[in-house]
């Protein structure tokens, strides 16, 4: 499996820090956002250093917690910050754990997929959703206003949509998951 092109597990934390303001703002409305759910089990979508899936366990303490990160060297990290979780290496293009799972959340990590493949995740993620269950995305898009972008991209490995874009995703989605399954667009709704 191919490393990270650019993160070093070393340096990650003080990168994001300094490339995406309000960072520790932006876990936080994360970990808020799982609050709703009484979450028994949790996937974390491309667990890094384990930073969102801490906030997450913190709100959920007695979840089962499975994160995936394709970077063993990241997740060798993260099995430190989070030691109980089940932290396994995969990439967003792969299958994902066998669900059903009452929470899914990521962050900061679906903007390194193009559109086809963010379209597949969802849909992945919609089969993998317990009832009742929420997906949780906080990531980089693209702003309306190209002056109001505010973290750097590395062109050919940063590949974010429009808040619209991703909606439609998300929606055509569930579109193709059965009728009476979990509602994704609640928990991706700009607020």
């Amino acid at each position: 499996m191919a490393e990270q092109f650019h993160f070093d597990p070393d340096t990650y934390l003080d990168m994001v820090r300094a490339e995406v303001p309000a960072y520790e703002h932006l876990q936080q409305v994360v970990a808020d956002a799982t609050e709703a759910v009484a979450a028994e089990t949790v996937l974390d979508l491309g667990t890094g250093t384990g930073e969102t899936l801490r906030r997450v366990a913190g709100r959920h303490p007695t979840a089962r917690l499975i994160g995936i990160d394709e970077s063993d060297r990241m997740l060798a990290v993260a099995r430190k910050v989070v030691p109980g979780a089940d932290l396994r290496v995969a990439r967003l293009q792969d299958d994902l754990p066998e669900g059903p799972f009452d929470l899914v959340v990521s962050a900061l990590a679906v903007h390194h997929l193009d559109a086809p493949e963010k379209a597949a995740l969802f849909r992945r993620v919609a089969t993998r959703l317990a009832p009742g269950g929420r997906f949780v995305l906080a990531d980089v898009i693209v702003p309306v206003d190209p002056a109001d972008v505010v973290t750097p991209l590395d062109e050919g490995y940063d590949k974010p949509s429009r808040v619209d874009e991703q909606l439609q995703l998300v929606d055509r989605a569930q579109q193709l998951v059965v009728a009476d399954g979990p509602d994704l667009e609640d928990a991706i709704t700009p607020r």
